[in-house]
């Protein structure tokens, strides 16, 4: 490859991408070890909330990393009824057991599916106050075997969610 001034621009935008997605999976590593062996009911929802607080540097980063994702390609590559989606991390990856999605969702109601082991999940809102199901900003958990439309109103939101083994059923309702 010549080097030139057009491929040293590309060379870096690469680089500083992978550094981008590196520091994504870094604080979902966090995330993961700060929740691993609990429960997933409200106690943990309040744990999330109070150690990685909407207001705190960790979730204002995560929805900046989870923009520069999108712009850059390397989350949410896919689209189907008006919903960016796709996943960020396999189970057994950087966040342990849990696999981790991250969908973009604009007053729109999603597919329905079954948490059979449960999901973690975080609302980061664009535009507006989206809501998620009936979450505001900021960290919420389903139990093993609750099922739901995905459903965002009121603006637009990254919804960024982790599940236990990667397991997540969808029915076709």
């Amino acid at each position: 490859m010549q080097y030139n001034a057009h491929n040293v621009m590309r060379i870096h935008a690469i680089w500083e991408g992978a550094m981008t997605q590196r520091r994504f999976e870094e604080i979902l590593t966090e995330v993961a070890e700060a929740i691993e062996g609990m429960q997933l009911d409200d106690s943990l929802k309040q744990h999330l909330n109070a150690s990685f607080p909407v207001t705190g540097g960790t979730f204002k980063e995560l929805g900046a990393l989870c923009s520069r994702g999108e712009q850059e390609g390397w989350l949410m590559s896919r689209e189907a009824g008006g919903i960016k989606f796709g996943r960020a991390v396999k189970p057994g990856g950087s966040a342990g057991k849990f696999s981790v999605d991250v969908v973009r969702m604009r007053d729109v109601k999603g597919p329905h599916h079954v948490h059979p082991n449960g999901e973690i999940g975080a609302v980061i809102p664009l535009e507006g106050k989206p809501r998620f199901d009936e979450f505001d900003e900021g960290w919420y958990v389903y139990g093993p075997g609750t099922q739901h439309h995905p459903t965002v109103s009121g603006g637009d939101a990254y919804v960024l969610y982790l599940l236990p083994e990667g397991a997540i059923e969808f029915t076709g309702k």
